[in-house]
């Protein structure tokens, strides 16, 4: 049984329903075989030695399952977990408690670890990696640095922007593991799982239907599929059938390519405003008022994977499979989303 200590309440993190959705175990985990099957190597060979895991970096985009693995990981080497968040941890003295309390081969998982404030970061250096806290005692000539050792610990962070992490951080991870987008398939046994945990009933066409619309992303999916689950139970039996999947998709705004409204929003606005680029994501953004950051964090990365937008060295430009699901004739533009001069 992991046991799990929340010093500080976490932020960024799901809510509690999605909670109740996540693998307990690595068995349990659908997807990411590749990185599961390198923690489990790792897992074992701690466990042979006696020592404790080395510390683990996982970064990705959000919604992949990074989270769920810091949580199994524990619960496969039978150790204790305190979680915590990034954002929180702003000073050294942040991080005291959770180090103190830090068992013997437990593990500490911190979320959203780009978001650490410096000084907190510095300390943990030595935490990391000699498993001891360097405590300043006074002031000034007459201040003395205190050496407390620390049972040995995992630190586990996540991040979905690695680039972010400084180098003396990055590299005192010994295991670094990056998530990636999921398999149709993949996605289609998790839904059917997530709707079993939900007790609710739903047919294979319907299950591979809401995957499909789910961009890859087991978080989306979830939560598409409690709103499926939702709109099953008002307007239909509360089963989902394929039919009812595709309606209740309909009324939440997820086209048949599995687009939102945001995404077809950043589309429209590349066209309309931008005549399909060049254009700078900043400016993008204050176009649609919203931040850059959500852009590039919440939609791109499912827009660029699929082939909807590029990336040129002068900005962000549709593709022809954009024009032409925005019902443009594609020949009208060149290769750039300029007309054509003919």
């Amino acid at each position: 049984m992991v046991k799990e200590t929340v010093l500080q309440p976490t932020s960024g993190g799901d809510d509690e329903h999605n909670v109740s959705l996540r693998p307990k175990t690595l068995a349990e985990v659908i997807g990411q075989q590749d990185v599961v099957d390198r923690l489990r190597i790792a897992i074992a060979a701690a466990q042979k030695r006696g020592e404790p895991l080395g510390h683990i970096l996982l970064d990705g985009p959000p919604g992949l399952g990074k989270t769920t693995l810091a949580t199994c990981i524990p619960a496969e080497m039978r150790s204790d977990l305190q979680l915590t968040s990034g954002p929180l941890l702003k000073k050294p003295s942040d991080l005291v408690p959770y180090l103190t309390n830090a068992g013997e081969n437990s593990t500490l998982f911190i979320d959203e670890i780009h978001r650490l404030a410096k000084p907190a970061e510095e300390y943990l250096y030595s935490a990391m990696e000699d498993f001891r806290l360097d405590i300043l005692i006074g002031e000034g000539i007459g201040a003395r640095t205190v050496n407390m050792p620390l049972k040995p610990f995992t630190l586990i962070g996540a991040t979905t922007r690695a680039g972010l992490l400084s180098g003396p951080l990055r590299d005192r991870f010994q295991i670094r593991e990056h998530v990636d987008f999921y398999e149709l398939s993949e996605m289609t046994r998790i839904v059917h799982r997530s709707a079993q945990k939900l007790s609710v009933e739903i047919d294979d066409p319907a299950a591979e239907l809401i995957a499909s619309r789910s961009r890859g992303t087991p978080r989306v999916a979830n939560n598409r599929l409690r709103w499926v689950r939702d709109f099953a139970s008002s307007k239909a039996d509360g089963r989902i059938s394929v039919e009812v999947a595709e309606a209740a998709l309909k009324m939440y705004g997820i086209d048949q390519a599995g687009l939102g409204p945001m995404d077809r929003k950043y589309l429209t606005t590349l066209v309309n405003v931008f005549n399909g680029g060049p254009a700078g994501i900043e400016a993008i953004g204050h176009t649609m008022n919203i931040s850059s950051d959500t852009l590039e964090d919440d939609v791109e990365p499912f827009l660029l994977r699929s082939g909807w937008v590029v990336r040129s060295p002068r900005g962000r430009v549709l593709t022809d499979r954009a024009y032409q699901h925005l019902g443009i004739p594609h020949d009208q533009f060149d290769g750039f989303g300029q007309p054509r001069l003919f």
